[in-house]
């Protein structure tokens, strides 16, 4: 347990190296933090923090910066989660105000905003099809052998794919599969979608394997895809730490693929903001970065993940109180 003394020099440590990006010496702490002592005390200070892990000594300075155990403590303890301006509060306001027809609209312009005011790297992911309600479901004929199926759920997420078949089908055959769908699926969860579904239909509908099978697996495969949506990636190559071709190069990869960015999404607990620093990362890849997720539910409806992805020094502070104060927002207008 740290004293209030060890607890206002690390965190105006954690707040300057965020601020500068260099190692934090005791005469910076003396001159923009008030903290009420000499540069000796903040020293030893320094020194204890160092030595129960809190803070690192670099071997280019004889400054100090955050360790990752510094940035945790920081980030239950220490923070200030009302860092946002009036200027960022109004433009998140305006951006959140645009009117969507769809929910993952509303997830990409979440993502967009919080990417713009805190200046990272932001990945987005829509709500989980699985615990959805189908509201509807609706084929076209487009082809003797083609078919669109257009999926609505009780989100209002709309997923549209293209079947294509063995052999010919007809309008009857549409307006019997859109009837015997709906009359089975209409108000069930996603997950009905299943071996007894496919039986059923086959029981009932006297078409060929050849016709149902393709559907329902059409169907499946693309209310189970994850869309990812990436917002800012090149504000990330703004920062120092990405000077390193190794840490640029790994950046680069995590974004690029797809299962490890969705892994990173879904992990955490629903409606919270999860913070994992360095090595609290799950995956190997992510060890050198910090990851916030910002999963929320508005109304009982999932409204998807957002997850900024930046260096360890990232703006905690900032970052934290966007996403909360977007959290509230959206609640306020679903009311």
């Amino acid at each position: 347990m740290l004293d209030e003394r060890k607890k206002k020099v690390l965190q105006a440590i954690v707040e300057e190296y965020i601020n500068t990006a260099e190692p934090v010496s005791s005469n910076s702490l003396t001159n923009h933090y008030g903290l009420n002592c000499s540069s000796a005390t903040i020293r030893n200070e320094m020194a204890e923090l160092e030595k129960i892990g809190y803070l690192d000594k670099t071997h280019t300075s004889s400054g100090r910066i955050p360790s990752a155990k510094g940035y945790r403590y920081y980030v239950d303890e220490l923070i200030n989660d009302q860092a946002i301006s009036l200027e960022e509060i109004k433009y998140i306001s305006s951006k959140l105000e645009t009117k969507v027809n769809e929910i993952e609209d509303l997830t990409k312009i979440t993502a967009n905003t919080i990417s713009e005011v805190t200046h990272y790297t932001t990945v987005s992911i829509g709500p989980k099809t699985t615990s959805q309600l189908i509201e509807e479901i609706k084929f076209v004929l487009l082809g003797s052998r083609m078919m669109m199926a257009v999926i609505l759920t009780d989100t209002g997420l709309v997923k549209e794919t293209i079947i294509k078949f063995d052999e010919d089908i007809n309008e009857k055959q549409v307006e019997t599969m859109n009837y015997m769908f709906n009359h089975k699926l209409k108000g069930q969860p996603i997950e009905t979608i299943d071996r007894p579904l496919e039986e059923y239909l086959y029981d009932e509908m006297t078409y060929s394997v050849n016709v149902i099978k393709p559907v329902i697996e059409q169907i499946k495969k693309v209310l189970e895809e994850d869309k990812i949506y990436l917002e800012g990636a090149n504000k990330s190559f703004d920062l120092p730490e990405f000077n390193s071709l190794e840490v640029a190069k790994n950046f680069v990869n995590i974004l690029d693929t797809k299962e490890l960015v969705s892994d990173m999404l879904n992990t955490g607990f629903a409606e919270d903001i999860n913070v994992y620093i360095g090595e609290e990362n799950e995956k190997e890849e992510l060890k050198d970065f910090s990851v916030v997720t910002f999963k929320h539910k508005v109304n009982g409806k999932d409204l998807g993940t957002i997850g900024i992805i930046g260096p360890k020094r990232m703006d905690y502070s900032k970052v934290i109180s966007v996403m909360k104060y977007i959290s509230k927002k959206l609640d306020d207008n679903s009311k």
